[in-house]
């Protein structure tokens, strides 16, 4: 997937390192997005996340299976929106992405029930499963990261830990949210599309084009990605600042507060018409981004604030639509300080 573009294990994981975990006790057989039956143990207490999107899914579902946090372990304003117990989780490294870096001796001596991984459900990640099933012995599962089928992963992931209620849960809001953001998408598209363009790291400089999942929820909230129309499909790109200047978007939201900041300072940002008016605003990122970084069940929030920040659904209600967001995924209701806080900067001022 595009901001981690995942790559397959290391080829070098020795056969020997299955004998650190012997595989749990399979007493049932359960069937992943991709088709595969997979026997995994009737009592699953132990997952280990193969990535970032799977770890937030886990998460926000069975947070007591989670066994750590593939990247790194949250940071104090991160843990200031999730229970304790999460935020104090180690890092466990990843298994996917640019960077392998799980230490499988170590992951496998604290003997997981499984893998989980959670994104593309493509050949090439089938066949990543199956070679860290082989090479380690545990079952690896796959669960289809595309935006509209969080309620089906949802509910299969329920099967999988035999945590039907609690995923059930989840999926209904999701439906909820998907439902409203394509109500609202309707009405954004027969007023007119605007031109949006989402803008990471600290310049502003990178965006994601076309199909990307960094920024489907701008095509999905009926909005245009400027950079995709102009440059077509494809993942993350770094951009120029006389692309922006001459594509002239409607909306920037900008995904690092330090380049938001530049369009106070610097006279390029200031020359476009959207900084003039208000319209560059800051993506909420906490606990996660709720565009993509990392693109997992997280990106339902920002098909709540996009019908928003557009116009389409009015502002009051927002801030109680993310503190009950909060409340069912993350397990921990936000004070209204909190919510405030995320939200001065991702709406222009009234």
């Amino acid at each position: 997937m595009s901001a981690g573009r995942r790559t397959l294990v290391a080829t070098g994981l020795a056969a020997g390192l299955a004998a650190l975990a012997a595989p749990p006790r399979a007493d049932r057989s359960v069937v992943d997005a991709t088709g595969r039956r997979t026997a995994v143990p009737d009592r699953v207490t132990r997952v280990l996340p193969a990535g970032s999107p799977a770890a937030i899914l886990l998460y926000t579902a069975a947070p007591e299976t989670l066994m750590g946090w593939p990247a790194r372990p949250p940071r104090p304003a991160e843990a200031a929106f999730m229970t304790p117990e999460a935020a104090a989780l180690p890092q466990v490294g990843r298994l996917t992405g640019r960077d392998n870096t799980a230490n499988i001796e170590a992951v496998l001596a604290r003997r997981p029930d499984l893998v989980l991984d959670y994104g593309s459900v493509g050949q090439t990640y089938v066949s990543l499963a199956e070679r860290v099933r082989e090479q380690t012995g545990l079952p690896v599962l796959l669960l289809d990261g595309a935006l509209p089928k969080i309620p089906e992963t949802y509910r299969l992931l329920g099967e999988i830990l035999d945590r039907r209620e609690a995923c059930a849960a989840r999926a209904i809001a999701a439906e909820r949210i998907l439902a409203e953001a394509t109500e609202s998408a309707e009405r954004l598209r027969a007023r007119g599309r605007p031109r949006v363009l989402y803008l990471r790291n600290p310049r502003g400089l990178e965006t994601g084009l076309q199909g990307s999942i960094n920024t489907e929820i701008i095509e999905f909230a009926g909005a245009e990605n400027i950079a995709g129309r102009a440059l077509g499909p494809g993942g993350l790109v770094q951009i120029s600042m006389e692309q922006v200047l001459a594509w002239n978007p409607d909306w920037l939201i900008f995904q690092n507060p330090d380049a938001l900041a530049l369009t106070r300072t610097d006279p390029l940002w200031r020359a476009l018409p959207a900084v003039r008016q208000g319209r560059a605003v800051l993506l909420p990122g906490q606990p996660f981004g709720w565009m993509d970084f990392p693109p997992s069940v997280n990106r339902l929030l920002g098909l709540i604030w996009l019908p928003v920040l557009f116009g389409t659904r009015p502002r009051d209600g927002l801030a109680e639509a993310v503190a009950d967001f909060h409340a069912l995924f993350y397990h921990r209701r936000p004070e209204n300080t909190q919510v405030e806080a995320l939200l001065r900067p991702a709406l222009p001022s009234a």
